[in-house]
C-alpha cells in the first residue's frame, strides 16, 4: 500500500479531505522522528512501539573488492509490533484433532491349563 493509497483509505472511513487527512498523516510522522531524534519511544497502545537503536562501530567487507572496511557507529528506528497487532495477524489455530474413541477392552478369559501328562509309556 503506498502513502496515497493510506490518505485515501482513512479519509474515505473518517469522512475528511484528503489534504486534511494528508497534514495529519504528515504531522504524525514528524511528531515520531522528532521523539526518535531525542531517543524517546513513541508508544502506540495495542499497535506497537518506535525506538531508537543504537548500532556500535563495527568491521565489514566490501563485496566487490573484498578490502576490509570500518562501519561508522549508527542509529536507527526500529519498530516493535504490539499485542493488538500481532493478535491481527495472528494465523488462525488449526481445529484440534479429534483421537479415536478407544474401544473397550476385552475382557481376559481365564484359560484351565489341561492336567499334567504322565511321564512315559502307558502300560495296558
Amino acid at each position: 500500500m503506498k502513502t496515497s493509497d493510506l490518505i485515501d483509505q482513512i479519509a474515505q472511513s473518517a469522512d475528511r479531505s484528503k489534504t486534511e487527512v494528508r497534514d495529519i498523516l504528515d504531522a504524525l510522522l514528524a511528531a515520531i522522528l522528532a521523539a526518535a531524534k531525542t531517543g524517546e519511544n513513541v508508544t502506540l497502545t495495542g499497535f506497537g512501539k518506535f525506538s531508537v537503536r543504537q548500532l556500535g562501530a563495527r568491521q565489514g567487507r566490501n563485496p566487490a573488492t573484498g578490502e576490509s572496511i570500518e562501519i561508522p557507529a549508527s542509529r536507527k528506528l526500529a519498530f516493535s509490533a504490539g499485542k493488538g497487532a500481532k493478535d491481527a495477524l495472528a494465523l488462525p489455530k488449526p481445529p484440534a484433532k479429534k483421537t479415536p474413541a478407544k474401544a473397550p477392552a476385552a475382557k481376559k478369559v481365564a484359560v484351565k491349563a489341561a492336567p499334567p501328562k504322565a511321564a512315559g509309556r502307558k502300560r495296558t
